[in-house]
């Protein structure tokens, strides 16, 4: 079923769905598999481009050496722009603390060196947005990586949309995150009927 808001055709499986990241679990494998690398909006990565030499301290000799050989970004085999990746594995921008995968963009901006928390497709996983001419879908994506992320949303009832809050702020604004909690209801007491 999908729901549409401004413009904005939604699956109802983000209402659905449970969801909760679990790093002491899962280890952050987002950050380490896939065939390409995180994706970027053309925004981001020229943005990437100026705050860089602000990353740059909390990344990898092996990232920084992905990053001066092959860009901030580049297009993959399905003409998406994304990060690159290291020896075809971990984003570039990976670093790993006690065997657990983080961002070293998201470091930054913990440590207020930057405004940019880290990319958008990033922060709003589980959840993958494709742009239309007429519309964008926003559609719920299931990876095995994440499969302690969804026992642990079950365990505590945290349906997707709720576990995104911020992100989907971030992406929509306010009004649009009000707009999906009376979407949730809605579908609560249709269920309930």
């Amino acid at each position: 079923m999908m729901i549409e808001i401004d413009g904005k055709v939604i699956s109802s499986k983000i209402f659905e769905n449970k969801f909760c990241c679990d790093l002491p679990r899962c280890l952050g494998k987002c950050c380490v598999y896939g065939d390409s690398g995180a994706p970027l909006t053309p925004d981001e990565a020229l943005y990437l481009e100026q705050i860089i030499d602000k990353v740059r301290p909390y990344m990898t000799n092996e990232g920084i050496a992905t990053i001066q050989e092959q860009g901030i970004a580049l297009t993959d085999s399905d003409g998406d722009l994304v990060t690159p990746l290291i020896d075809g594995k971990e984003c570039a921008f990976t670093v790993f603390e006690n065997g657990i995968a983080t961002c070293a963009i998201e470091k930054a901006w913990n440590d207020g060196k930057i405004d940019f928390q880290k990319p958008l497709s990033c922060h709003l996983y589980p959840i993958r947005v494709k742009e239309y001419s007429n519309f964008t879908a926003i559609n719920y994506h299931q990876w095995e990586v994440c499969t302690p992320a969804r026992e642990l949303g079950k365990q505590i009832n945290l349906p997707v949309y709720k576990f995104l809050k911020d992100a989907l702020i971030r992406a929509y604004g306010k009004e649009f995150y009000c707009q999906l909690e009376e979407a949730a209801e809605l579908l609560s007491l249709r269920k309930e009927n």
